[in-house]
């Protein structure tokens, strides 16, 4: 999926400026060279005249071609000129072009009416940066997943897949952790779709971010937000409150990669369990990955949202179950 309209239009704003500050600079450039340098300015008269004069070329027929060829010999003797007066004034010799920050487009953003590959790499950081106004990005990275908050004891727990078992909450959570870099680095279209368990404050959010974070630095599209906001963003749109130019039902089905963080938090209606129901169906249809973090059991989905739901989460997403303790709580004893 391409990114939203208004990733593209920062984008595209950002490449257009970069071309007129790089025309700018140039005009200013010159305009102070005309002045300390006169010889400049009759040089470049002389050569705009050469220009208009080869219009008239066009009516000498069979000395049309001589006549274009010594204005041509002319314009670059006078180029040359321009050039040794530059570098005996110590400047570059293309101290009077544009110096644009692209030079396979020119700051278009376009070659050949196909999309500069400077405006794809602008669009992808612009969508980090939109993302990152928004969500913390910066400080849910991969390498601020701090493993020392998880016990390195052997532990009893009790899960609603598992049972009872005995785990190394620190062992369990570096394993998720390596899956999680692995997932976010060999991310494509058709990844497998992941499941977060486990109780509060375990980390699920941490690494949601650090996969997104990482999933748009390689330039796919992502929609990350709790299923409070995002059902309530469709529910804006579907009884016409938004005020979006975009569609926000067609972006959650089409980006490369939907993250619905703390699902089951949300108030529960007939038009959310509708709506969780067809975005999980849509896209697993189309094969398209979700990320889902959750406090819920298989039952508690079940209940809530339907065994239909629940079913094709549970049996079609990879289930990765987070032990530990709450670590926002540790945090807080230091």
């Amino acid at each position: 999926m391409p990114y939203s309209k208004q990733i593209f239009k920062k984008a595209s704003d950002i490449v257009a400026k970069r071309r007129l500050d790089a025309q700018q600079l140039c005009r200013q450039n010159h305009d102070k060279c005309v002045l300390l340098f006169p010889e400049i300015a009759q040089l470049e008269k002389e050569m705009a005249s050469s220009a208009l004069a080869v219009t008239k070329a066009l009516e000498m027929k069979d000395k049309a071609a001589d006549y274009i060829a010594a204005l041509m010999k002319k314009n670059l003797s006078s180029q040359q000129k321009i050039r040794e007066i530059l570098k005996a004034n110590d400047l570059p010799e293309d101290y009077l072009v544009p110096h644009y920050f692209c030079k396979k487009c020119d700051d278009t953003g376009f070659v050949d009416g196909i999309m500069c590959d400077c405006l794809k790499e602008c669009m992808k950081i612009t969508a980090v940066n939109d993302i990152s106004d928004k969500l913390p990005l910066k400080d849910n990275t991969f390498e601020k997943f701090d493993l020392s908050y998880y016990s390195s004891e052997m532990t009893d727990y009790h899960s609603s897949v598992l049972g009872d078992i005995n785990v190394i909450p620190r062992k369990k959570m570096e394993s998720i952790l390596n899956f999680c870099k692995e997932y976010a680095e060999d991310f494509n279209n058709h990844a497998d779709s992941l499941l977060f368990t486990g109780e509060t404050g375990l980390g699920k959010t941490h690494l949601s971010l650090a996969i997104a974070g990482k999933v748009i630095e390689r330039g796919f599209s992502v929609i990350y937000g709790s299923a409070q906001n995002l059902l309530n963003m469709l529910e804006d749109e579907k009884f016409g409150r938004g005020n979006l130019d975009y569609s926000v039902e067609q972006s959650l089905l089409g980006c490369d990669l939907l993250i619905i963080d703390d699902l089951g938090s949300e108030f529960s209606t007939q038009f959310t369990v509708s709506a969780i129901y067809n975005i999980i169906n849509t896209r697993l249809l189309e094969r398209k990955p979700v990320i889902i973090s959750t406090n819920f059991s298989f039952d508690d989905m079940e209940k809530k949202y339907s065994p239909r739901v629940a079913s094709r989460i549970y049996g079609n997403y990879r289930h990765l179950i987070f032990f530990g303790r709450d670590i926002r709580q540790l945090k807080s004893q230091y």
